[in-house]
């Protein structure tokens, strides 16, 4: 069965172009999923598997307290894998065709105010290597919406200052360009100009964004930096790495952009994703009535 899971992986990084992050969640669920079946069910080949040893599965990860999101991510993995196999002629049966996935509680995406933005984007105040990278950062991120893996992964060539856009290679190889802002604009040109140069070591270096030891940043590098920077700007929010996204989006809609073109610069395969959007918009709305209507 391992040698089956390896072979998926592989098409899903060589065929599909999947995102490591993407690759490394279904690794993950296969490698439980596996480790199930041979010692609950004594399962040594998918052949043997039917629907109801998957729901069974379902219901052991259910007991053992799995929330919603993560059952329907796990049965999304199960099933791409059981189409592969079929695919390929590996087994003659899909025994993940009928398994209902659990409808997931739909948690509203946590956003910054406008003037909690301000406070972080002026965090990194000094003029060092350091802060003229990690503002650059933050206001990429804010200007453009584009996911930290996406930024992490952002090479020189991507950058087009004049013109005023990023090329973003985001999930499934799938190319946007999006438009930077003035304000994100100044703060690259002040990183590229004045601090990359004192943090890359070898001159041809590509990546736009390096850590200390001048190789690219990694999401777990920017996490840290976040929760430093947010600290300093006395967020209390529990602040994620996609929080500056969800707060782009939010602000977008809040100031009248239009749904579809949010998608486009998010990189949401579907419109329904985007319009989660709204339903923060909406809430927000209604905090700010009953905090300042006289008759609320």
């Amino acid at each position: 069965m391992q040698s089956q899971i390896d072979e998926f992986l592989q098409y899903c990084i060589v065929e599909r172009g999947l995102s490591a992050n993407t690759v490394q969640s279904y690794k993950r669920d296969l490698g439980q999923y596996q480790k199930y079946l041979f010692e609950f069910k004594q399962c040594k080949d998918f052949s043997q598997i039917d629907r109801t040893t998957i729901t069974d599965y379902l219901y052991f990860l259910k007991e053992k307290g799995r929330a919603a999101s993560t059952i329907a991510r796990t049965i999304a993995s199960i099933r791409a894998l059981h189409q592969f196999l079929l695919r390929e002629k590996l087994t003659d049966q899909d025994p993940s065709i009928h398994i209902e996935t659990p409808k997931a509680d739909k948690r509203l995406p946590k956003v910054l105010s406008t003037s909690e933005v301000e406070s972080l984007l002026a965090a990194p105040h000094r003029h060092t290597p350091f802060d003229m990278r990690n503002k650059a950062m933050l206001e990429v991120l804010y200007a453009t919406g584009i996911r930290v893996s996406e930024l992490c992964q952002l090479q020189l060539d991507d950058v087009h200052l004049k013109m005023g856009f990023i090329r973003c290679i985001g999930k499934g190889n799938k190319e946007r360009i999006i438009p930077l802002g003035t304000m994100a604009a100044d703060a690259l040109t002040t990183y590229l100009e004045r601090g990359r140069p004192k943090l890359v070591k070898k001159v041809d270096h590509r990546t736009l964004f390096v850590n200390h030891h001048g190789s690219p940043l990694s999401r777990q590098g920017f996490w840290k930096i976040l929760k430093k920077l947010a600290q300093e700007a006395n967020i209390k929010k529990d602040l994620t790495p996609h929080t500056l996204r969800h707060s782009f989006a939010t602000h977008l809609l809040e100031n009248g952009a239009d749904l579809r073109a949010v998608q486009e610069m998010l990189g949401h395969a579907d419109i329904s994703t985007t319009q989660i959007y709204t339903h923060v918009t909406k809430t927000r709305l209604k905090d700010v009535y009953a905090d300042f209507h006289p008759r609320a």
